[in-house]
C-alpha cells in the first residue's frame, strides 16, 4: 500500500494496530508518523518499529494519507477538531474510539471528511483480532479496501451498517470478557478434580482456540460440530445436559441482550 499512515495517539489498540502493519509488510516503517502527548512513547515506538515520530497531531493530519484517531473516547472529538483543519481534503479518518458515532465525527471534522468508525477487539493485541468498519458515505471503495487490509493485518475484518455497532459489542467488542469467564470456569473445575491451575488454564484456552478454529474452517454448523462431540450416553452429553438444565444458553443470550442495550444507550448519551 503506497500510503502514508498517521497516527494521532497509540495505546494498546494503536499499537496493535502499527504493530500488525508493519510486520506485514504492507506499508514500510518510513511511511508511518506517530504523534502521542508523551515523547518517551513516540522515542520507544520508533526504536521498536523503525516509525517516524511527530511532533505534533497537526503534523501528522498533514502529512499523511490515512490518519488513525486512536485516542480515549472521552478525548477522541477535542483531539480531532483541533486537528481538522491541517487535514488534507482527500485524508481517510479512521476512528477507533468505542460509542462515538459516524455523525459525532463528522461534526468534530466536518461533514465533507472521509470517515470510518471501526471497532477492533482486544484479541488483536494477539493477531487475531475480529474489527468491525463502519465507512460513512463519501468513503471510496478504494478506502474501504486499504482499512479492510489494514485492519486484516492482524486478524479479520467485516465492512458493518452502523445500527449493526450494537450487536458487534456484544458478540465481539465485549465477548472476549465472557470467553476468559468460560475459560476460567473450566479451569477451576478442572482444578476440583485435582489439575494444577497453570495446565487446567492451558487445557481450557487450547479448547477454547481450537474449538474456534473448527467452526471457522469446517464450515460446519456449531451444532454439527457439538453432536460430532456427544457419544450416546456418554461424558459430553452428561454435561450438555447439565448446561442445558442450567440455561446456559439463555443466560448467553440474554447477558448479551443487555450488552446490546447498555451500549444502544451510552451512544445516545
Amino acid at each position: 500500500m503506497d500510503k502514508k499512515i498517521g497516527f494521532i495517539g497509540c495505546g494498546n489498540m494503536g499499537t496493535a494496530i502499527l504493530g500488525g502493519l508493519v510486520a506485514s509488510g504492507q506499508v514500510p516503517a518510513g511511511n508511518i508518523w506517530v504523534y502521542t502527548p508523551s515523547p518517551d512513547n513516540v522515542a520507544a515506538l520508533r526504536e521498536q518499529y523503525g516509525i517516524n515520530g511527530a511532533q505534533s497531531a497537526q503534523e501528522v493530519a498533514q502529512i499523511a494519507d490515512i490518519v488513525f484517531g486512536a485516542v480515549k473516547p472521552n478525548i477522541m472529538l477535542k483531539v480531532l477538531s483541533e486537528v481538522t483543519s491541517s487535514l488534507n481534503k482527500d485524508t481517510l479518518v479512521i476512528s477507533i474510539a468505542a460509542g462515538v458515532t459516524l455523525d459525532q465525527l463528522a461534526s468534530a471534522l466536518g461533514h465533507d471528511r472521509k470517515i470510518v468508525r471501526a471497532m477492533p477487539n482486544t484479541p488483536a493485541l494477539v493477531n487475531a483480532g475480529m474489527t468491525s468498519i463502519t465507512p460513512n458515505a463519501l468513503v471510496t471503495p478504494e478506502d474501504i479496501a486499504d482499512t479492510l487490509n489494514i485492519f486484516r493485518c492482524f486478524g479479520q475484518a467485516e465492512v458493518i451498517a452502523e445500527p449493526m455497532i450494537h450487536p458487534v459489542v456484544g458478540i465481539s467488542g465485549s465477548s472476549p470478557a465472557y470467553v476468559f469467564m468460560f475459560i476460567e470456569a473450566m479451569a477451576d473445575a478442572a482444578v476440583l478434580g485435582g489439575m494444577p491451575r497453570a495446565q487446567a488454564y492451558k487445557f481450557a484456552a487450547q479448547a477454547v482456540m481450537g474449538s474456534a478454529k473448527m467452526v471457522l474452517e469446517t464450515g460446519k454448523h456449531p451444532g454439527e460440530l457439538k453432536d460430532m462431540v456427544c457419544s450416546p450416553g456418554g461424558t459430553t452429553i452428561e454435561a450438555v445436559r447439565v448446561l442445558e438444565e442450567k440455561g446456559f444458553r439463555s443466560a448467553v443470550i440474554e447477558a448479551m441482550e443487555k450488552c446490546m442495550a447498555k451500549s444502544e444507550r451510552l451512544s445516545k448519551s
